[in-house]
């Protein structure tokens, strides 16, 4: 007992602790997000409804076949099985028998309808992996923000550490007479709002690691974290192409489009299987019947009865529509506008996709454009930074000067990170438009 409370202990410390070193890389992120996410569950259980609805279509292609068996007592006025007339009487009787039946035409229905079921699994299909991708771009914007967060982090105290070593220089000047007391004051300032905004940074790392729990639906908040990999813009080609090619590439393979077209297949399918309904529906039968009656009528054994009653039928039914109140009809009025209504949400979801490829094409060439910028003025705010340090150092320049330009250069370098990062994100975005996958 002693020894499997100690295994179970160590088993929960060991669980405890591979929950506090864990951190989630994106590829990990994004995976778990797609297994877990409920939308995500929710679209696989249509897709399982689609399956069984192609099973019920196929299988009635065949015949059916059906048992019966009846035993009844029966007193009062009854037919007497014997003679054939009314009679006051008692007895017990027993019936059974099988029959089976296969529908030769009907229309084409059957079979349209499992067409149709195969294809509304294709649609099932493209709207689960639609769906993933979506999570998927959720999960990497989410991730992305908390990577922006921690390196700003690191920024702030890393200048932190900056203003701390000025404190301890401008001290030094004050004491030796080369600059006046208010300057150290304004250091002092400035390291108190520095070790602010560290607080604010850390708040919003939290903040961000919490939305992305959320999202993946972990609710360990507090041991929740996610590698600290530095992720670098990835080389890539995608403005080289057109947009015109990145348009006809999405067109291809997007799943948007492939939906929109899928959804017209459906509605022209409906509409041969309401026509279908048109037609007359001919069917085949066949059976089989025995039945027993109590001895008091029959001097003749239970398996004797069942021999001597034993009966089958065979034919065909025709059922040939005439009149239905217009319900055909309007069904098939009805497949018509659903094949209008379709063709129009395609066209409308290739012009978003359009639209959408031109925007994020747009959004990727100015997002390049931006981080460039700050790159170049991350360099210019650290010449002058430079500058200006050394202009305080001698007494040029007074402390509110100084902290104003390494105020500047610390927004320099945290905007090289946001327009990093959403570089990052809005490249990403536009390959996966060009059908190269997200990781």
């Amino acid at each position: 007992m002693k020894k499997l409370v100690l295994t179970t202990f160590a088993i929960l410390v060991a669980i405890q602790l591979f929950s506090q070193q864990k951190q989630w890389t994106l590829e990990e992120a994004v995976a778990y997000a797609i297994e877990n996410n409920i939308t995500i569950k929710q679209s696989e259980l249509d897709l399982k409804l689609a399956d069984i609805q192609e099973s019920d279509a196929f299988y009635r292609l065949f015949p059916n076949l059906n048992g019966n068996a009846t035993f009844t007592s029966n007193t009062g006025n009854n037919i007497n099985p014997a003679t054939n007339v009314s009679e006051s009487f008692s007895f017990l009787s027993f019936s059974t028998g099988i029959q089976t039946n296969v529908t030769l035409f009907d229309g084409l229905r059957n079979i349209r309808q499992l067409q149709y079921a195969r294809m509304a699994q294709v649609a099932g299909q493209y709207n689960l992996d639609k769906m993933k991708d979506d999570i998927a771009l959720f999960v990497a914007n989410a991730y992305l923000q908390i990577l922006f967060n921690k390196e700003n982090l690191k920024v702030l105290k890393s200048q932190n550490e900056i203003t701390k070593q000025q404190l301890q220089q401008t001290n030094e000047l004050v004491d030796a007479g080369v600059i006046p007391r208010g300057d150290l004051l304004e250091i002092k300032a400035t390291l108190a709002n520095d070790e602010q905004r560290i607080v604010i940074a850390e708040n919003q790392i939290r903040i961000a690691l919490i939305n992305l729990a959320q999202i993946l639906l972990i609710k360990d908040y507090e041991n929740f974290d996610i590698a600290d990999d530095e992720y670098e813009i990835p080389i890539s080609s995608i403005l080289e192409q057109p947009v015109s090619a990145i348009i006809q590439k999405a067109k291809e393979t997007r799943f948007e489009t492939k939906i929109a077209e899928q959804n017209v297949m459906l509605a022209e399918k409906e509409l041969q299987i309401s026509r279908g309904a048109y037609t007359p529906t001919l069917t085949a039968f066949a059976g089989y019947s025995t039945s027993w009656i109590d001895n008091d009528f029959f001097d003749r054994s239970f398996s004797q009865q069942f021999s001597d009653n034993a009966g089958t039928r065979v034919g065909l039914q025709l059922q040939v529509p005439i009149f239905n109140g217009f319900a055909v009809r309007n069904n098939v009025k009805r497949s018509f506008i659903n094949i209008e209504r379709a063709n129009l949400q395609k066209e409308q979801a290739e012009l978003d996709l359009e639209s959408n490829v031109y925007q994020a094409y747009t959004d990727l060439q100015g997002a390049k454009k931006a981080y460039e910028s700050a790159l170049v003025a991350e360099d210019a705010q650290s010449q002058a930074y430079d500058y200006s340090r050394e202009r305080f150092e001698v007494g040029i320049i007074n402390s509110f000067e100084f902290s104003q330009a390494l105020l500047r250069y610390e927004n320099a370098q945290s905007e090289v990170l946001r327009t990093k990062y959403d570089y990052i994100f809005k490249l990403k975005l536009l390959e996966l438009y060009f059908g190269i996958p997200l990781y």
